[in-house]
């Protein structure tokens, strides 16, 4: 049984700010707070220099993830006026895959004055795509080498993940490279900074690692022949700057120590999780303890989430792992790069200052937004196509169309997106049988969730909570904590919305034989973008 007085710390580390959200075992949110990163995203200039950064560069400096996390829970804790030894475990969250080189304590290269203008010593945030070519490479010599791993990927080794990142800086900052004791996700390198401990025993999660690492339970990461194959100097990259312990989210990996204690304001020794990706949090925070449930992490991008008890190959989606999101499942990812980013690109573009009134009038429109169409690739194709260098495209603009007519359409090209996604799982054999949007972007903006219901002409559940990815790593802190016996009993404690409390949006009927149309337009012309791609 629950202690239902004892309290956990969710810690939601995501593109430009932290959340912390102090939670009771029974599921009642006591406070939450935000901070925003000082430096944000790092995607123009260099902090500390006049260097402009390379297009397609998305970093991040190490300092404002604990900085900005420590005051976000501090202030938590004064909201909620609970002392800090109620809360008896942490759990974190973090975007994926952003990640950095250290030395062996766990210094960012970033920090050291001889490697601070160099760019690619710095966090690599999880949308930097400046590994194109080496993306390229990995995928082509896993595909002539016939690597068993590209089958856990769809068949594709995606443009944001940990190896081409690694191999980038080795190409293109071999200095860098050459100094790098470590190389790690910044949910581990975050978690190892609150518990301590030598680099031999930080701890790496299973989840980051299966999702964006290639790892594998069974088989481990790529092998030695395999990253020589890649690149001559790349070939004991793992034995040599990849050390750590893997272990799973909501085991514990370790008691906070003494320093982070203090500037977090909380007890030292407290149990900490070890990481999860932001979207894979959202499951749990979703209350989606079952097999079957697609999970929709609406935010800057969206993740699609689903646990499953087959495992199937399926042509395009970006990972199936065991265990890697609730134990006991599949858990399958697939994702949209561009979601609430696109949103505010177009709103910024037409020069509105909220999206209030565009929302208003794209809302007065009729599906199609008066002929103009969106293919929504403005930051490159997640699932189903695995390819970053895609670009998307208005179709059918006049003169007479306004703002919203843009706004509709691209509305429309998600959820036409979303709809592809959803058909490639059950075409692959895999069982989507109900909808549940999580994260800001559902409750803030209403609109898109009754467009998608619309497409794909099925019911979509928001869930109640508005922070759904902290949500579910305070419940993997009630794990760590050993508070619950399962997985399924936290969820089912703490996420499951009561009668009442749960959203469920209805798709208009009438709207669908339209919808119909207009996604066979939208597949026709995303077809002519993919095969005309100048890459």
């Amino acid at each position: 049984m629950a202690d239902s007085q004892k309290i956990v710390l969710g810690l939601d580390l995501g593109t430009e700010s932290v959340r912390a959200l102090l939670v009771d075992t029974r599921g009642a949110e006591l406070a939450s707070f935000t901070v925003k990163y000082a430096h944000g995203q790092i995607v123009e200039t260099l902090p500390g220099t006049n260097m402009r950064l390379p297009p397609l560069y998305a970093l991040q400096h190490p300092l404002d993830w604990h900085n900005s996390a420590a005051k976000a829970t501090k202030a938590a804790i004064r909201k909620a006026k609970i002392q800090s030894t109620d809360v008896v475990g942490i759990g974190v969250d973090f975007t994926s895959c952003t990640m950095l080189p250290t030395r062996r304590d766990g210094t960012p290269l970033c920090l050291l004055d001889e490697y601070a203008a160099e760019p690619l010593a710095w966090p690599k945030l999880w949308k930097h795509h400046g590994a194109q070519k080496q993306t390229d490479r990995i995928n082509q010599v896993a595909r002539a080498r016939n690597e068993a791993f590209l089958d856990r990927y769809g068949g594709v080794i995606g443009l944001e993940w940990f190896f081409p990142k690694m191999l980038e800086t080795l190409e293109h900052a071999p200095k860098v490279y050459r100094a790098t004791d470590i190389w790690l996700e910044a949910g581990d390198w975050f978690v190892w900074k609150l518990v301590g401990g030598p680099a031999e025993s930080l701890p790496r999660s299973t989840c980051q690692a299966g999702y964006k690492g290639m790892w594998n339970a069974t088989d481990g990461y790529p092998s030695q022949a395999f990253l020589k194959a890649v690149h001559p100097s790349f070939e004991k990259v793992v034995v040599e700057k990849m050390p750590g312990r893997l272990i799973a989210p909501g085991v514990a990996a370790g008691g906070l120590c003494r320093e982070f204690a203090k500037s977090f304001g909380l007890q030292e020794g407290t149990p900490v999780s070890a990481a999860i990706i932001d979207a894979h949090a959202g499951v749990p925070g979703a209350g989606a303890s079952t097999p079957g449930t697609l999970v929709m992490v609406m935010g800057t991008s969206s993740c699609h989430m689903l646990n499953s008890l087959v495992e199937k190959g399926v042509s395009g989606v970006a990972g199936v792992v065991k265990d890697g999101i609730l134990p006991g499942f599949y858990g399958y990812e697939t994702g949209q790069a561009a979601v609430g980013d696109a949103f505010d690109w177009l709103r910024r573009l037409t020069g509105h200052t909220d999206f209030e009134k565009l929302g208003r009038d794209a809302t007065k429109l009729p599906p199609g937004a008066d002929g103009v169409l969106c293919v929504d690739w403005f930051h490159g194709c997640r699932t189903p196509l695995m390819d970053g260098n895609l670009k998307g495209a208005f179709i059918g603009l006049g003169l007479q169309h306004r703002p919203e007519h843009l706004y509709k359409a691209l509305l429309e090209g998600s959820a036409f997106g979303l709809r592809w996604i959803v058909e490639l799982l059950r075409d692959g054999g895999v069982e989507v049988r109900k909808l549940v949007a999580t994260g800001g972007l559902p409750h803030h903006n209403p609109l898109v969730v009754q467009v998608y219901a619309d497409v794909l002409g099925e019911s979509i559940m928001v869930h109640p909570s508005k922070q759904g990815s902290a949500l579910g790593a305070a419940i993997l802190g009630s794990l760590a904590a050993g508070i619950f016996d399962s997985p399924k009993a936290a969820i089912r404690a703490m996420a499951t919305p009561r009668d009442g409390e749960a959203a469920i949006v209805k798709p208009n009927r009438s709207n669908r034989k339209t919808y119909d149309s207009l996604y066979r337009e939208y597949r026709r012309h995303a077809d002519f973008l993919c095969k005309n791609s100048p890459t």
